[in-house]
């Protein structure tokens, strides 16, 4: 490290450290929030999911469709349990059809990008 002799250049390398360790806090926590967004319990069963059919060598949209359907099954065994009563039966059918739904839903960020190129591209009404 160089030695400083004036006040000027000690300035400027504190703002420069400053600038530093700002951009390296601004860097921990966008880490942070990655990290909390892959705690989520749906990112983590999402992410399961993904690493069984990896390793079992799944390649279609049939096992990803039956892991999703007993996921959901599992919820709505989980929440609502075995039950005479329909109101609670009826809830825990729209609650295994909400968490298999959001189970197999795929994120693809190429979608996004088609959407906004379509929006656009539209023509406009006049």
């Amino acid at each position: 490290m160089e030695t400083i002799y004036n006040i000027e250049t000690l300035n400027q390398r504190i703002q420069l450290l400053e600038n530093r360790q700002d951009e390296e806090w601004c860097a921990i926590k966008d880490e942070i929030d990655d990290i909390k967004e892959n705690l989520k319990p749906l990112n983590l069963i999402r992410n399961t999911i993904e690493e069984i059919n990896e390793t079992v060598g799944f390649k279609g949209n049939i096992a990803q469709s039956a892991i999703s359907i007993g996921i959901g099954y599992l919820a709505k065994r989980f929440v609502v349990g075995k039950t005479d009563s329909t109101v609670k039966n009826i809830f825990g059918t729209l609650l295994q059809l909400v968490v298999t739904k959001l189970v197999s839903k795929k994120e693809d960020p190429s979608d996004d990008d088609e959407h906004e190129e379509s929006k656009q591209y539209e023509p406009s009404r006049e």
